[in-house]
């Protein structure tokens, strides 16, 4: 079975790189979960605020590069 990845995606006369898009929802995805932890108070229990935050963007851009473009 074999998937068709993009080698552009078209945001109307822009062409990005189906990367840069990955990592900018993946971005926004970590922010709303990083906001959600705070608002919960949950996020107290991380050592290190940013570094956490940085590795929440690794998880939700892998899980977007996984889910919408498999490989």
């Amino acid at each position: 079975m074999l998937f068709h990845i993009p080698a552009a995606v078209s945001l109307g006369f822009f062409f990005l790189p189906p990367i840069f898009v990955e990592m900018a929802v993946g971005l926004l995805l970590a922010w709303l979960v990083a906001h959600v932890l705070n608002r919960t108070g949950l996020s107290r229990f991380f050592w290190h605020p940013p570094l956490a935050f940085l590795g929440l963007v690794v998880l939700m851009s892998s899980l977007v590069g996984i889910l919408v473009l498999p490989p």
